[in-house]
């Protein structure tokens, strides 16, 4: 039996991510969420979920141990990060007045910034908050049967730079052009949150339950 390893690591949003990974998963997958070091490193594949801030994440991850296994566990198995699960993977984030990250990808975290040249409230809030377009950069496992333009729900005031574009999987127009997803080897992780995103986003984890993390 295959076991999927959501990492729990005291935030939130875990609930509805087991629920919507369990929903798409045969009889031969066991979802679980799970604290545990040993059992998360036990799993064959990892989601690392969440919301939230930041400095609360890496504060738990580095009292759980578990910031010092994700490092092995990207290197290994087909790992799949969501909104903060994207971000921590980066180096820095300008977050709770600058964030130290896991530093798995060369890259940092900015936060939006009402364009200078707008007044008023005739802009876009910041939060991003809602349904909103995603555009496909390149091909991924995990985008199989999602036509690129598809929405899928956002949820955050923070977004991702990587260094290398060639990380780049998918990007959304809003205050400007950001980063939506990335890929690297087995690592896939999302801004957006398909747990939320209806038919689209049960696809993708779908799509994640039968990735072997080949890209």
């Amino acid at each position: 039996m295959t076991t999927i390893a959501i990492i729990d690591y005291g935030g939130s949003n875990l609930k509805s991510v087991y629920k919507a990974l369990d929903s798409v998963s045969s009889k031969k997958i066991n979802v679980k969420v799970s604290s545990d070091v040993k059992e998360i490193v036990n799993s064959d594949k990892i989601v690392f979920p969440g919301q939230g801030a930041i400095g609360n994440c890496m504060s738990q991850l580095k009292k759980t141990g578990l910031g010092r296994k994700i490092e092995n566990l990207c290197q290994t198995k087909p790992f799949l990060g969501i909104c903060l699960g994207l971000q921590s993977l980066m180096r820095t984030s300008e977050e709770d007045n600058g964030t130290a990250c896991l530093n798995l990808i060369e890259g940092e975290v900015k936060r939006f910034k009402k364009p200078s040249n707008i007044s008023g409230e005739n802009f876009d809030k910041i939060p991003h908050m809602g349904w909103n377009n995603v555009y496909w950069e390149k091909k991924h496992p995990l985008m199989e049967g999602i036509p690129s333009g598809t929405r899928f729900y956002f949820v955050h005031s923070y977004f991702v730079k990587p260094k290398d574009p060639e990380l780049i999987v998918g990007k959304t127009n809003y205050l400007g052009e950001f980063t939506s997803s990335i890929g690297r080897e087995n690592i896939y992780a999302t801004q957006f949150h398909p747990e939320k995103s209806s038919a689209a986003g049960l696809q993708l984890l779908e799509n994640f339950v039968k990735w072997d993390g080949a890209s």
